[in-house]
């Protein structure tokens, strides 16, 4: 038994050091907006930014005041009030009436057959005649000539849909213990690198920021092909590159921002209706995941304690391998975390595990998912989710 857990163990070291190793150079071939030398004014295609917002009036205004900034000339933005019962609507009316760039769009009901998000989207899309439409959220924080420097590298590349990883803000002490695992299980399962290989089947998308040329977006059937899907950014990546459309990332470095979920409880209850999505809502798969993340972050734990001679030693390497791992690679995603909360790799993994079995215990017990104050029936989820795009 103590050669089968060495073995194990050493086959851990393994796979951190090659993925690790294959992770950190395939992300420095990821372009960044700091390289980028804003497009010049008279070179910029036309572009619509669209957003959806539903009582979004916390955080609504500083990200709506740095949308508006934008140095991007002819920029046109259309926002859309998704049936908000706070003060949402009247921020971005009052915000229309200082800026006749912005029109607004009121959306009283919600169609059958629709999220909230992606018909949003969806009814914002509709109003462009751009030649290009920038998706965001409404949480999110630019800095002036973001999108000058993000069209740079889009023009640059040929691009059709262009998606920023946007810098996550990190806040508070579980922030920067769990969200760099996330960053780093977010790299190794995307594997970021390969979404501009059209040979891939890999593929991206952000919700923060998805620039798409809209001719190329109407193509496809944009949203209307998404009406169901919980993780729309990222399956809007996927509709795009399984299309045969130029698809192509980049760091936003701290030109794009967000504030995520803040504190640990905001973090567990906010990818509640995410985490299964993600995983098309197979149970299988959910439970291959946990294994997984036990055998790879959690158990070299339990062997640097109990196991003795070789099998302590290899069980040292991978969870050694597991931090340094994480330490180099959690930055992809987060804005400036100290490399020491990688220590707390093990403990992150755990907390990880228990989200994504909660995600799957919730969404089951309940029988579907609840957002936006309306539920959907998991098996209308399942069926959207696993439709061929």
């Amino acid at each position: 038994m103590h050669n089968i857990w060495a073995i194990c163990f050493a086959g851990v070291t393994l796979a951190w050091l090659l993925q690790g190793l294959r992770s950190i150079r395939g992300l420095r071939r990821l372009p960044h907006l700091r390289d980028a030398a804003p497009l010049p004014p008279t070179d910029c295609p036309s572009v619509t930014l669209v957003f959806a917002a539903r009582d979004e009036a916390e955080k609504l205004p500083a990200a709506l005041a740095t949308m508006l900034a934008l140095d991007y000339p002819a920029l046109q933005f259309v926002a859309v009030n998704d049936r908000s019962a706070d003060s949402t609507g009247a921020i971005l009316d009052a915000a229309a009436a200082r800026d006749a760039r912005l029109r607004v769009v009121h959306l009283r009901e919600l169609p059958p057959g629709w999220l909230g998000k992606t018909h949003a989207l969806h009814c914002g899309a509709q109003q462009a005649r751009t030649e290009w439409i920038l998706f965001t959220d409404a949480d999110v924080l630019f800095a002036p000539d973001a999108l000058r420097r993000a069209m740079t590298l889009a023009v640059r590349d040929s691009a059709d849909h262009f998606t920023l990883l946007a810098q996550i803000i990190v806040h508070g002490f579980w922030e920067k213990v769990v969200i760099p695992y996330f960053g780093l299980g977010f790299v190794f399962g995307s594997e970021l690198w390969r979404v501009s290989d059209p040979r891939s089947r890999r593929y991206m998308g952000v919700g923060a920021f998805q620039l798409v040329r809209r001719a190329a977006y109407e193509s496809c059937g944009g949203h209307a092909r998404l009406a169901l899907e919980v993780i729309d950014d990222m399956k809007l990546g996927r509709l795009m590159k399984q299309a045969g459309f130029r698809s192509r990332v980049a760091f936003s470095d701290e030109w794009v921002r967000i504030r995520w979920h803040a504190g640990l409880g905001n973090l567990v209850r906010g990818v509640e209706k995410n985490f299964f999505a993600g995983l098309e809502y197979r149970l299988w798969l959910a439970l291959l995941a946990v294994a997984v993340n036990i055998t790879v972050s959690i158990a070299p734990v339990i062997g640097l304690f109990a196991a003795t001679g070789w099998t302590k030693l290899f069980a040292a390497t991978a969870v050694l391998g597991g931090m340094v791992v994480q330490a180099f690679l959690a930055g992809a995603v987060t804005a400036q975390v100290s490399a020491a909360y990688a220590l707390l790799h093990p403990v992150a993994a755990a907390i990880f595990d228990y989200m994504l079995a909660r995600s799957v215990a919730v969404t089951l017990w309940r029988g579907g998912v609840t957002w936006r104050d309306t539920f959907y029936p998991l098996a209308q989820l399942k069926r959207a989710s696993r439709k061929p795009l």
